[in-house]
């Protein structure tokens, strides 16, 4: 099981050199061409400017551990038991010739973000999939956005039976854990087609912009969850827990330390700079 300790080791020595130069300016810009404005990582007060500070100076190894999708489960399974977690039904760095998982699954990168292939029918061009995974684990993955864990998990993949109903993907249930206080659920729709979120505070009110979404129902889970991700979130100042509700039981997804690598836009703005205040409250820097 990981320590609990606070998460908040920060390397400021790295600053100075070339590389901490090279990767000040880059997180600059894409920050700027993003949010077309400029970042303070000086004094940073949003949760977006508090994203890119900790991309260029936390370097606690916990994080690493955590967010590799093959460790964490053991982690997981630990503190809040086995049922929270989707079995793992293969994991390596090398697919082989062919698949021999039960239909549907889900083929994922263990180091990276957005990297999943969806296995719904036997006759997938599965030579084409194993090309595909095999430069997701040839390529290192984060450095374009100087995400700084992903480069210390190992490389490789693993394989999952798909957890979805009549072959669409559930809901994401993304929470915003600050100081071991889970107070946001992120709401993922359509991931696969349509992609788009709505934010609601932990009583199910919807804190973000007006859209033509209906409002999804409150999960039966939702209390489990927030108890949940604030118990894997203990002694960290922010990290973002993920979850699915499948026949009204919870299952954890993966935790994240660069939620949208700070370069999401909020609706309204002003949860930037709310979400910023929650985590400097946590002792967020």
């Amino acid at each position: 099981m990981i320590g609990t300790d606070v998460i908040g080791t920060e390397t400021a020595g790295e600053f100075g050199t070339k590389a901490g130069m090279l990767a000040r300016l880059r997180i600059k810009l894409c920050y700027l061409v993003r949010h077309q404005k400029t970042v303070n990582l000086a004094d940073p007060a949003t949760f977006n400017e508090l994203v890119q500070r900790r991309k260029l100076l936390n370097r606690d190894q916990r994080m690493v551990t955590l967010a590799d999708k093959v460790a964490v489960k053991s982690h997981v399974a630990a503190l809040l038991g086995n049922e929270w977690v989707i079995p793992t039904l293969w994991h390596g760095t090398q697919l082989p010739e062919e698949p021999n998982w039960p239909h549907p699954f889900v083929l994922k990168s263990r180091h990276g973000c957005n990297q999943n292939i969806f296995v719904r029918e036997r006759d997938i061009d599965w030579a084409s999939v194993r090309a595909r995974a095999k430069k997701w684990v040839k390529r290192p993955y984060g450095s374009w956005l100087d995400e700084w864990l992903y480069g210390h998990i190992p490389r490789g993949l693993l394989v999952e039976p798909f957890v979805g109903t009549d072959g669409k993907l559930p809901l994401d249930y993304k929470i915003f854990v600050f100081g071991g206080r889970a107070t946001h659920v992120q709401v993922h729709l359509e991931r696969e087609k349509r992609h788009r979120w709505i934010v609601f505070d932990r009583n199910w009110t919807r804190v973000s912009a007006a859209t033509a979404d209906t409002d999804p129902v409150c999960p039966t889970s939702l209390d489990r969850m927030l108890d949940a991700a604030e118990t894997l979130a203990r002694g960290i100042d922010l990290v973002r827990c993920d979850f699915y509700e499948i026949d009204g039981a919870p299952l954890f997804g993966e935790m994240t330390f660069y939620p949208g690598s700070g370069l999401d836009k909020f609706n309204p703005i002003t949860l930037d700079s709310e979400f910023g205040q929650y985590w400097l409250g946590a002792g967020g820097r």
